[in-house]
């Protein structure tokens, strides 16, 4: 059997274990729609291009590998910050877990309802920034998602919200397979934050679509981790009007697969798009970013900003690229990837990139991949500081350009001890 057939034979034995759900017509035709870009692109193997660094073979199952339950032992990331919590237990919303969805300046609704609506803002997005997000690079799983998501939230900030939305996800079945779909939009001058955590499920197939209209703001925070064997891919489509902001940042530990995918259109002048990651692994470890920026529109700025802490056989991915297209004078592009490899085990790939058709822009990418400065662990150990709280001291710096992406300094020092606690577990 040749390639092209088992690669088609795969796809469709994964379309056969899952159910097309039903609702009003245009959400029907988007997910139809989507099955159509599921079947022309296949399921991914390594000698996709995009895909030679991570081998999919776990997300191309039918099935979900098995994951064992993790019990943290501490406290929820976001515990003392102010919000309004929904909960979803293996992929479905726990309406009981959850705090009302009532608030001002905020729309809040269960995807599953919104799809049976015959008329619903959500018409003008659901599905259409990710078929937008599938050239010129081939984002399968995304589509997978858009047919197949049953549950999911669409939100709609209308004002400033008062306080964050915070997305909780709950893993409690050792093969659950979750397929979950959120649609944001941030109508004109309105400000929504958005935050995420949890292992989610087994297997964790994720998709959310963020439109930000002229002069709105969005920020999202997102901590994935901690249960070691789950697997899950994310994506994340984003559309910036005139003068709109948006920033997301990511803090993972530990799992076995985890691959972050992020589409950003600037299509209004004078936007500003900031993604940034933060990822800590030790062993059977792979974390993948990648990441494409386009820059349509004059006078934007947009920044992309990676640190991994690598060990034991680690192995971190990151593809980032910038598009600056005709026309998009005056961008500021910028783009850094850099791994802290902690033993000779570990691994880092990168693909930074640029293409650039405009001549009036600055714009610049950098990867990086090293040990530990033994200059400055000497200077530490040389003014009493343990070789252990040096290597950690050294290590947080390391990561602080990434975090420094968090506007909000509660969250931020939240997550900065969230890592500390990563690097006294895995001391020694």
């Amino acid at each position: 059997m040749g390639l092209a057939a088992k690669k088609q034979d795969a796809t469709e034995a994964r379309l056969a274990a899952l159910s097309l759900p039903s609702g009003a017509g245009w959400a029907d035709a988007a997910r139809v729609e989507a099955v159509s870009r599921f079947r022309a692109m296949g399921l991914p193997d390594r000698r996709d291009e995009y895909w030679r660094f991570t081998r999919p073979d776990d997300l191309n199952l039918p099935k979900a590998p098995e994951a064992a339950i993790f019990d943290p032992q501490e406290a929820p990331v976001y515990s003392d910050i102010d919000r309004l919590q929904i909960v979803f237990r293996d992929g479905v919303f726990d309406p009981e877990a959850s705090d009302d969805l009532s608030l001002e300046g905020i729309e809040i609704e269960r995807l599953a309802t919104a799809t049976t609506k015959d008329i619903h803002w959500s018409k003008d997005i659901y599905g259409v920034l990710e078929a937008r997000g599938q050239n010129p690079v081939a984002r399968p799983f995304a589509a997978l998602n858009t047919a197949f998501a049953t549950d999911g939230i669409v939100i709609r900030a209308t004002g400033q919200v008062s306080k964050p939305v915070h997305l909780r996800y709950l893993h409690e079945k050792i093969d659950s397979d979750a397929i979950l779909h959120f649609v944001i939009r941030v109508e004109p001058g309105a400000n929504l934050t958005v935050l995420e955590n949890g292992p989610a499920a087994a297997r964790f197939n994720k998709c959310m679509e963020v439109d930000v209209a002229d002069t709105g703001i969005f920020n999202h925070i997102r901590t994935q981790g901690r249960d070691h064997e789950r697997r899950a891919i994310t994506h994340l489509f984003a559309r910036l009007g005139e003068e709109s902001s948006f920033k997301s940042f990511t803090m993972t530990a530990n799992g076995v697969l985890t691959r972050n995918e992020a589409f950003i259109e600037l299509t209004g002048d004078n936007a500003s798009a900031h993604i940034a990651g933060a990822a800590m692994g030790d062993g059977d470890f792979h974390h993948d970013d990648t990441i494409f920026v386009t820059h349509d529109a004059v006078n934007c700025e947009s920044r992309q900003v990676f640190k991994k802490v690598l060990r034991n056989g680690a192995v971190g991915t990151f593809q980032g690229k910038i598009l600056v297209k005709e026309g998009a004078q005056k961008t500021d592009g910028y783009q850094i990837s850099q791994s802290l490899l902690l033993d000779e085990d570990a691994q880092f790939l990168a693909k930074p990139e640029l293409e650039i058709y405009a001549d009036d822009v600055a714009c610049s990418h950098g990867s990086t991949s090293g040990a530990i400065d033994e200059s400055a662990l000497f200077y530490l150990r040389s003014r009493g500081v343990p070789e252990n709280e040096a290597q950690a001291l050294l290590v947080l710096a390391f990561l602080a350009e990434a975090i420094e992406e968090i506007e909000d300094e509660a969250i931020a020092d939240d997550i900065l001890g969230r890592l500390e606690g990563w690097l006294s577990r895995h001391r020694g």
